[in-house]
């Protein structure tokens, strides 16, 4: 398949990308800074350096690549775990006005598929949780697979020694089990440790 990976270079992006192309999917690869284009080639995805709010520079890198399925794993989270509620604000906006521009360049490009991260917990705030809402139903609506990952712990996340509370999962694991969800039908997987 020729998959369109938006938040590449993530912490869930760096572990999927070598497994999507040992699987011998083509991977363009989405990132926001030149400076992680390289990281990507290695990995084996093609780079596509772009921010996912330039609307008009989406819908034409994915109409150029022409992929077979839109894969979202964006999120705009601090590196400092401290200043995750002064970012909330981002973090939701990359949930609605960053799908909602995703599913524009996955329908302009006629992918058949369109799969998007999500999350297994409740989030704390009312902003946060509507936000978490209305992107699963922006998803649902267009017939794509909502992936409701546990909080991740392993390498690149907040949890790289030690465990978060549950629901929880080890990024490499939410990585390989993410492959099931490129032909899942339209719904909701949940995928945390039991």
């Amino acid at each position: 398949m020729r998959i369109f990976l938006a938040g590449a270079s993530g912490a869930i992006g760096r572990q999927l990308v070598p497994m999507l192309a040992e699987q011998g999917h083509e991977v363009a690869g989405m990132t926001r800074t030149e400076a992680k284009a390289e990281m990507l080639r290695e990995l084996g995805a093609e780079p596509v350096v772009l921010d996912v709010y330039d609307r008009r520079a989406l819908l034409e890198a994915a109409a150029a690549f022409g992929p077979d399925l839109v894969m979202h794993q964006l999120t705009d989270l601090p590196n400092d775990p401290a200043r995750i509620a002064e970012m909330g604000a981002a973090n939701s906006r990359i949930r609605t006005e960053g799908t909602e521009n995703l599913l524009a360049a996955a329908r302009a490009a006629g992918a058949a598929r369109f799969v998007a991260q999500s999350i297994a917990w409740q989030l704390p705030t009312e902003r946060g949780a509507a936000a978490v809402a209305e992107h699963e139903a922006m998803v649902l609506d267009a017939g794509g697979v909502v992936v409701r990952y546990g909080r991740f712990y392993g390498p690149g996340t907040y949890h790289e020694q030690g465990r978060p509370e549950p629901p929880m999962i080890h990024v490499a694991e939410a990585a390989r089990r993410t492959l099931s969800a490129l032909d899942a039908p339209a719904g909701v997987v949940t995928i945390i440790e039991e």
